[in-house]
């Protein structure tokens, strides 16, 4: 299928192409002869009812230094092509959210990937809570009694904004420490959403096992080990990945949440499992691929382009 792709993202000049998902997203589509288009989100605009972007034809190669060329500036009517790629990283905001509504204006004419609806209505930490008994014990509260409640309860807990990324901004908290207001105190200060809560798993130290689903099926899994004296696994803090396997747990998982995904349009997600626990199910912009295909040999992106030329058929 010749398609037209534009892939909305953070500049392809900034990436690392030893582990960035777009990037091999974008090596597949040019393999299969697709025209590939790239714009950021900052440069979208719901023009008189068009959806437009400044855009450049893009083509992309495997060359450190050298990985990419763009073309000419140009607006794009996006209503035009074929299939657009939602791939910006979070933080998860009012930007964010707004970009999804202006691309609701021409999906599902043009595909978009994943469905800006049900972006919007998924964020990764409250989506989860569709399933809490997958779930480790969650409260997500402004309340700091509650808070207090709940390390009473489960002793050693996690503290996480409820819209971050990357690991940025998750605490620790062990029983007795003394930091706990403090903390709540400058979330609150810093922000008018909640914070979610959970029962601190040590089975962390084992891993944080992310595990690929497109269009709702199982498809592979890495694990990522947290560095020494961190609680948090993310390649961004030092995370080390590790090959790993789906297990039955991981597959019973999958099973619960996947016709929930097809249902929903995300054709591309990450979950994270602790210890059997499902913690976030990511649908903004998931990573893994590479370091799946660097383990295993598994290349994921000819899946998740095989399931787009699916619903284009």
């Amino acid at each position: 299928m010749g398609l037209s792709v534009a892939i909305q993202m953070d500049h392809v000049g900034s990436i690392d192409i030893t582990g960035d998902s777009t990037f091999v997203l974008a090596l597949e589509a040019q393999e299969r002869g697709y025209t590939l288009y790239h714009y950021g989100p900052e440069s979208l605009s719901l023009d008189q009812g068009r959806v437009v972007a400044m855009a450049e034809e893009m083509t992309v190669r495997r060359e450190h230094g050298n990985h990419h060329d763009l073309g000419e500036v140009r607006e794009l009517d996006l209503s035009r092509v074929d299939v657009v790629l939602m791939r910006q990283d979070p933080p998860f905001d009012m930007a964010y959210i707004t970009a999804t509504h202006i691309l609701d204006h021409i999906h599902p004419e043009t595909l978009v990937v994943n469905n800006p609806t049900h972006v919007r209505n998924a964020p990764e930490k409250l989506f989860v809570t569709e399933f809490p008994d997958l779930m480790p014990p969650t409260l997500i509260t402004r309340d700091p009694a509650r808070v207090a409640a709940f390390r009473d309860e489960y002793k050693d807990i996690i503290v996480k904004p409820l819209y971050g990324n990357g690991g940025i901004g998750v605490f620790h908290i062990m029983p007795g420490d003394e930091n706990l207001n403090s903390l709540l105190e400058m979330f609150a200060e810093s922000s008018r959403e909640p914070v979610m809560v959970q029962q601190y798993l040590p089975a962390v130290r084992a891993g944080d096992k992310r595990v690929i689903l497109v269009d709702g099926e199982p498809a592979g899994a890495i694990n990522r080990i947290p560095p020494e004296g961190e609680s948090r696994s993310n390649m961004h803090v030092g995370g080390q990945a590790m090959a790993s396997r789906l297990d039955d747990r991981d597959m019973e998982i999958c099973e619960r949440i996947g016709p929930a995904l097809k249902e929903r349009g995300l054709i591309f997600v990450g979950i994270d499992v602790i210890g059997g626990l499902l913690t976030e199910i990511n649908v903004t912009s998931p990573t893994g691929l590479q370091e799946i295909a660097g383990y295993d040999g598994v290349h994921l992106e000819k899946n998740i382009w095989d399931a787009i030329e699916r619903k284009l058929a």
